[in-house]
């Protein structure tokens, strides 16, 4: 049998940073056959996630970060390193925290981490590298699919050239791989570096890296000045997990900030065009409630996980 020769617009779709990903059923109306569980499952166009640092102000401890997710209904965790790390120097077992969250229910579909692996200093880069590798190997060790890269020690001027930052992705894909797990390449709206959404698409692209994707967010975009309608040029892969927020009208944009962040719909945020643009570019998505108020910091936890997680379910019904 000839094997066909693979494409240029194959590969680029394999990449999932092309558009064009056809949804028939949802065209032309078609219902899915299936009805088992796991059938059932795919076809939720989102998945729900917690980031803790919504209620990381509460300075619970991952133990009872897992606990909260869980009895407030997310599908999803997504912790920051720091908390993984200080249960270890607990004495905790990475083998038993994998357990507790699997048990609990949940998948980590990501973590938060800043290592210094895009600066332009070669010695400092190079630290900043290994230290990911070290905190990549962590949360793979307890099931973590992705891992949040933002241009960490490079907010600042001069700019980036963007070929350069490809590279130093590349090579952090590349770590990645090897460890078990998909690092992220995450916009951050406030930097002078990997600030827009198409700045970040275009270094994952030059990757080459068939692991390459970005990790935005709603604050992020809005801060950066991205259109979000940019995410209808891109396909599954480019986009696999969504930071979900909102953000009022009053501070400015030029002047506001992380700790304005409040819960989707209770702001100015167009969500619902933004989540059905980012269900539209195929695959089921996770969106991650990622909040830094510090008025929610100083309430319950689990009424804030559970209040966070009925009002993304109300936008994304909308969407």
């Amino acid at each position: 049998m000839i094997k066909d020769k693979l494409t240029r617009r194959d590969a680029l779709a394999q990449t999932g940073l092309l558009a064009g990903v056809t949804v028939l059923g949802e065209k032309f109306g078609i219902e899915s056959a299936s009805a088992s569980p796991a059938a059932q499952e795919l076809e939720r166009p989102f998945r729900y996630c917690l980031n803790t640092a919504t209620i990381r102000g509460q300075k619970l401890g991952i133990i009872k970060e897992i606990e909260v997710a869980a009895k407030a209904g997310y599908d999803a965790l997504e912790p920051w390193v720091d908390s993984i790390q200080e249960y270890v120097k607990s004495g905790g077992a990475l083998v038993e925290l994998k357990k507790r969250i699997s048990d609990s229910g949940l998948v980590v579909e990501s973590a938060i981490g800043f290592p210094d692996w895009i600066v332009e200093d070669e010695a400092r880069r190079a630290k900043g590298l290994e230290r990911a590798k070290r905190e990549m190997d962590l949360v793979a060790q307890i099931g973590g699919k992705r891992f949040a890269a933002p241009p960490a020690g490079a907010t600042d001027l001069p700019k980036l050239e963007l070929i350069k930052a490809a590279d130093r992705y590349r090579a952090l894909l590349e770590a990645g791989e090897r460890i078990g797990l998909v690092p992220q390449l995450e916009l951050w709206g406030f930097s002078k570096n990997l600030n827009r959404l198409g700045e970040c698409i275009g270094v994952a692209i030059e990757t080459g890296h068939r692991n390459a994707c970005v990790l935005a967010d709603v604050f992020h975009l809005y801060k950066g000045g991205s259109d979000f309608h940019g995410m209808q040029m891109l396909g599954a892969g480019a986009l696999q997990v969504l930071h979900l927020n909102d953000f009022p009208n009053d501070p400015p944009r030029e002047k506001i900030d992380d700790s304005y962040r409040v819960f989707p719909g209770d702001g100015a945020a167009p969500l619902t065009e933004i989540l059905h643009l980012f269900r539209r570019t195929g695959g089921q998505k996770v969106l991650s409630l990622e909040l830094f108020n510090r008025k929610y910091w100083a309430e319950d936890a689990l009424a804030v996980a559970r209040t966070g997680l009925a009002k993304m379910r109300a936008v994304a019904a909308k969407s």
